[in-house]
């Protein structure tokens, strides 16, 4: 079975209300105004999305920060490049980012609503989270951890509501690998230098994946691609950024040694 995994495209634009000097898309707009703009090429994702169509995976995944600061004309921007992934016969799971539910302004709301129901196709939607998609050789358990913060912080959280679903879920006999989609990395080595980045709650799933329960987590957040795995290939992948360094992770699960193996891509 194949994946492809991709992150953090972090489109972006100016303000699109005056509310936006009220809130935290004050902060977003500013950084992409005099930084994200120059080292964040949307051109990457373009790249990426025609090497899925050619490559025709089992299914494409996105971890997330589709946006800057999840206003409707920055998921607008994405549209035109991801419908031709989209509208193809390869299943695409999505979770938004901390950037794509950056305010709890309604109209940002609803646009990342929309936007994790138009790019799957309706497979499910972003009230369904928690939720499970079983494709092909593979489970995908697909949560929500992110959630507005205050101005300074971007912090993640586990809620409970999804702890007792991973709980339960799990507690169940496995048939097939469980590979968990989140926006943030699971596996925290510096708790403490990353307090403001980092994600809280995440204990119950550190067990799992440590005793099997779950067998791979897949995640963006941080923009510089890493791995932290076993022999086996369980563990933890971060694609990085795909507009920022132009980096994903082409992934393949062999049933019959029951191995997982990943090649480190760029698009440039």
């Amino acid at each position: 079975m194949k994946i492809i995994h991709f992150s953090d495209p972090h489109a972006g634009g100016p303000a699109e209300d005056w509310m936006a000097y009220l809130d935290k898309r004050c902060v977003g707009v500013f950084n992409y105004r005099f930084r994200r703009q120059f080292v964040f090429n949307i051109e990457r994702l373009q790249k990426v999305v025609s090497y899925i169509l050619d490559t025709k995976p089992d299914v494409a995944i996105c971890t997330g920060d589709l946006t800057s600061t999840g206003q409707p004309g920055e998921f607008e921007k994405v549209i035109p490049i991801l419908k031709p992934l989209r509208d193809s016969k390869i299943p695409v799971l999505y979770v938004p980012g901390n950037h794509d539910y950056y305010v709890h302004r309604e109209k940002c709301v609803k646009a990342m609503h929309e936007m994790v129901t138009w790019f799957t196709k309706g497979r499910y939607e972003f009230n369904d989270l928690p939720t499970s998609i079983d494709l092909g050789e593979c489970e995908f358990l697909i949560v929500n951890t992110s959630f507005p913060s205050n101005l300074l912080c971007s912090w993640g959280f586990v809620k409970p509501d999804t702890n007792k679903f991973l709980l339960e879920h799990c507690s169940k006999e496995k048939t097939k690998p469980r590979v968990l989609i989140s926006h943030y990395p699971i596996i925290e080595d510096k708790p403490i230098l990353r307090t403001r980045h980092r994600l809280f709650g995440q204990k119950e799933i550190v067990k799992m994946l440590d005793d099997g329960r779950i067998d791979l987590s897949l995640c963006g957040h941080v923009h510089f691609p890493y791995r932290k795995l076993d022999e086996k290939g369980r563990g933890e992948n971060c694609s990085g950024s795909i507009t920022r360094n132009g980096a994903f992770t082409d992934i393949e699960y062999d049933q019959t040694s029951d191995m997982f193996t990943f090649k480190e891509m760029s698009v440039d």
